[in-house]
Formats: structure tokens, sequence, C-alpha cells
């Protein structure tokens, strides 16, 4: 079995590169991180018109290009090495695969184009105040209203929640978890923006007060429907996690080159050294669990639930390590605002605990495997 990617998803990767190299510099990233809306709607027109991406992982019969996982993976581990502040992970990755494994081809003829053509961004509204990740954190409720279903409740940390003009919402019905559309203008849908330690990733408040809705898939089949699509995003999350300790770790072997101390390179000495032979160790470790993951998630197979767990679990620890010891190789500069390597460390950490962190995605792997 051959885990090397093939030339045109090394060719994918490129292009992607180049573009957020010019897109999506230190300064832009930070112009972003200032705004309330956290990204460049011109640079987002431009990701959709002119390399496809919000189409990438969508079928052709949608308006998308139909390409599998693995392509998902190498373009957010370009996303995740250059911090770019986009809706891409909320609208294609959540939204998108919500949609796609939820098996509503009316709610997909509908909502897929958009998503694909850029035009709508889209998030999933599942956790709570309560901030658990399972099944049961999902208390806002659904009621029957005539043809539709009216929505009450608040969802909390939904990423880029205040921009969206497409929520997907999970709600309890009297059959259990179900999924819901919500539009952007509906009647009573309140939407607040959160401050967040990391600011590249917006996140966002919704309450719901008799909000219309429309069911999307099947009443009571929610949790099977997010569990994947879970499954899913934290596949997607280790591949961008894995290109940003790649990029903490370029840096901080970059400086150890070129800043001198008693008259030699800091490189030279024996305990930077090892920080670093470290830091390449499980950088190196968390691409192989990523890659294999996102490989197991363009299957479908049935190890996706336990690597996904995997993955998420080691590429999140190994991700904050290398931030943290970017910084202390860095010293005191590393430590300043003017500097980058606190960027990498709050997404880091943010990161880290999405979606669950790595304790939670350990017990989760352990019960999986029947341990």
């Amino acid at each position: 079995m051959n885990f090397a990617f093939s030339e045109e998803q090394e060719e994918l990767r490129n292009i992607v590169r180049q573009f957020l190299e010019a897109k999506s510099p230190e300064a832009a990233v930070r112009e972003q991180m200032e705004t309330e809306r956290g990204f460049d709607p011109d640079v987002w027109k431009q990701m959709a018109e002119q390399l496809g991406l919000q189409s990438l992982i969508i079928p052709e019969e949608f308006g998308g290009q139909g390409f599998g996982y693995v392509e998902l993976v190498v373009v957010l581990e370009e996303m995740g090495k250059a911090l770019l502040c986009a809706p891409y992970f909320s609208s294609v990755v959540l939204a998108a695969n919500t949609l796609l494994q939820s098996g509503d081809e009316a709610a997909q003829k509908d909502l897929l184009p958009g998503i694909a053509s850029g035009e709508t961004i889209a998030t999933l509204a599942f956790t709570e105040p309560n901030g658990k990740w399972d099944e049961s954190g999902i208390e806002l409720t659904a009621t029957a209203d005539g043809d539709g279903w009216k929505l009450n409740g608040t969802k909390s940390f939904v990423l880029d929640g205040h921009t969206a003009n497409l929520v997907l919402v999970a709600g309890r019905t009297g059959k259990g978890v179900s999924l819901f559309a919500v539009d952007e203008g509906a009647a009573g849908l309140t939407r607040t923006a959160l401050a967040t330690m990391d600011q590249t990733r917006k996140q966002a408040k919704l309450d719901f007060a008799d909000t219309p809705a429309r069911l999307v898939g099947e009443e009571g089949k929610g949790w099977d429907v997010l569990s994947t699509v879970l499954d899913l995003a934290a596949v997607a999350l280790a591949a961008e996690q894995v290109g940003g300790a790649q990029k903490c770790l370029d840096m901080a072997v970059e400086y150890a080159k070129v800043r001198v101390q008693f008259g030699r390179p800091i490189g030279s000495f024996q305990a930077i050294k090892h920080k670093c032979a470290d830091m390449l160790l499980e950088v190196e470790s968390a691409k192989s669990a990523a890659y294999y993951a996102g490989w197991c998630a363009a299957e479908m197979n049935d190890e996706l639930p336990a690597v996904a767990s995997l993955a998420k679990a080691y590429c999140s620890e190994a991700y904050f390590h290398a931030s943290a010891e970017n910084i202390q190789i860095h010293g005191g500069i590393g430590f300043t605002w003017e500097h980058p390597a606190h960027l990498y460390f709050k997404r880091a950490k943010s990161s880290e605990l999405l979606f669950g962190d790595p304790t939670y995605h350990r017990e989760l792997l352990a019960q999986r495997i029947g341990i």
C-alpha cells in the first residue's frame, strides 16, 4: 500500500501554497484578526473562482469537483501552515460534509451548489453552553410547526456563526437528535460574535427563539450523521494541525541557524538541538497519523472512527508542543506581540480543544477499539 501523494496531489499542494503565500502573509492574517468578519471576501471569492477550493470534495452533480478526502487533507495542511483566515473549515468540512452524510437529496441539490461556488458561507451549530461534544450535550429543542419546524435554545462556539448565510443546527425532537437548516435572516435568530483566544478563527453564540427551520435528513437520525461528520472534522483538523506544527518547526530551525550567542549559532548547542530533534520526530509522526486518517476518510472504511480519534489526539499534542517549543527557542522575541509565534501558539491551543481534547479522544478511541 503506497501512502505517497500523487503528482497531481503535490501539484495541488504547490498551487495552494503559492496562493496562500500571496494572499495570506502574516500582515494579512493580523489585519483579518482585527475585523469582526474575520476574512477577506475578495480572497474568498478568488479561492472559489480561481482555485475551486470550496467545491473540492462536493460531488460534480452538486456543482463540485468530486475530489476525495486526501486532496482536502493536502489543502488543509497548507491552510494550517498559513493560518488562513477564512470560513473554509466551517463551510466545507462541517456544513458540506453534514449535507453529504445526511442522505437528503433535496437539501443537497438545494444547498451544496451555493457552498461549492463560494456564494454560501455555511456552518454547523451543535455545541451548547454545557461544553459537551457528545450526543448528551444537544439540548436545543425542535417542535413541528405545520410543514416546518421551530427551534428554541442556544448554540455556542459556532465557527463563523455570526457571518454564515446558512446554519445547520442539531436539535432534539420527540424521536431524538435531528438536523435542521436555518437561513441567516430567520426570525428569532440572534447571533453574537464571541471573544476568542485564537482570533484567526471566529466563533459565535446563536440564540434561537421560535426560529423557523427545515428538517435535513431523517428525523431522529441526526446523531448518526453527526458522529461521522465529527470524525471527518477531526481528521481535517489533524491535517490543519500538521501544517501549523511543520511551520513552527521550520521557524524554530531557521532561527536556531541565524541567532548567534557566545560567538556561535544557538543551533549548535545541545539543548537546542534536542528540542529541534524532538519537534521533528513529533511532526513527522503527526503527519503519518493525519495522512493515514485522511486515507481512511477517503475510503470511508471501518477504521475511520478509531483512526480519527487517534489522529486528533496525537496531532493536537504535537502541534501544541511544537508551538510552545518554537517560542522557547526564539527566547525573548518569541514572547512579543510583534512575533508570529504567538499566533500559532493560540491556534494550537484552540485546535487542541476543538471537537474534544486529547483526553476525550483517547477515551473515545479506547471505547471504539473495545478496551
